[in-house]
């Protein structure tokens, strides 16, 4: 049996030696500490909501279900109370003015000068988010209508920075990516994350 032997070259051999030393030296370095949160308060909020569009129809309870979607993906409290508002049509039937009501909390920045001492603050950050209504590219390009009425009504009640928001929304024209809307959000830290890691002590108001 013959065994074929490949010489390396000098250079080579050396940048792979670097190589390796480089990641050596990565490795052995602390991992950068990670930024400290932003505390806020779960603020809460009431909204009505009635669709009115051209493109798109939806039923009660499917409208019901795209706006608990976009809640969730602002940051709001998944324990919210959404209810259908009453309209025509049965189950799954397109209605001309579906709507809904919600209760819900949202994120709002703590301010420790004017903090209610009875309210604890929570670790949160914020998340650029940029709002989905449907997987399917098709079918959300459909929802522009209803993009632009929760830009207008629903956004308002987050704390939300940096909007940017573009459309080119045509009634019954679809346009695949034609509505964007874009925000960063206050979203709440995960406090399940790691269960070895030790909980941030929530800061205390300011003494008065």
């Amino acid at each position: 049996m013959q065994y074929c032997r490949r010489r390396i070259p000098v250079r080579v051999a050396a940048a792979a030696v670097l190589a390796l030393s480089l990641a050596a030296g990565a490795l052995a370095q602390p991992a950068a500490e990670s930024s400290p949160p932003t505390w806020a308060v779960w603020t809460p909020k009431e909204l009505r909501f009635v669709y009115m569009g051209f493109t798109s129809h939806y039923s009660c309870d499917g409208l019901a279900g795209k706006m608990r979607s976009i809640l969730l993906q602002l940051g709001a409290r998944p324990d919210m109370k959404l209810r259908e508002v009453p309209c025509s049509g049965s189950f799954g039937t397109p209605s001309p003015f579906p709507g809904a009501t919600v209760n819900m909390s949202v994120l709002t920045p703590w301010d420790a000068a004017s903090a209610n001492a009875s309210v604890t603050p929570v670790p949160a950050h914020w998340k650029l988010v940029q709002l989905t209504t449907d997987r399917d590219p098709l079918r959300e390009a459909g929802d522009c209508e209803l993009i632009e009425q929760v830009k207008a009504h629903v956004l308002p009640l987050f704390s939300a920075r940096n909007v940017d928001y573009r459309s080119t929304c045509v009634p019954n024209q679809l346009q695949i990516g034609g509505t964007v809307l874009k925000a960063e959000v206050l979203i709440a830290e995960d406090q399940q994350a790691g269960a070895n890691k030790p909980a941030t002590p929530a800061p205390q108001p300011a003494a008065r």
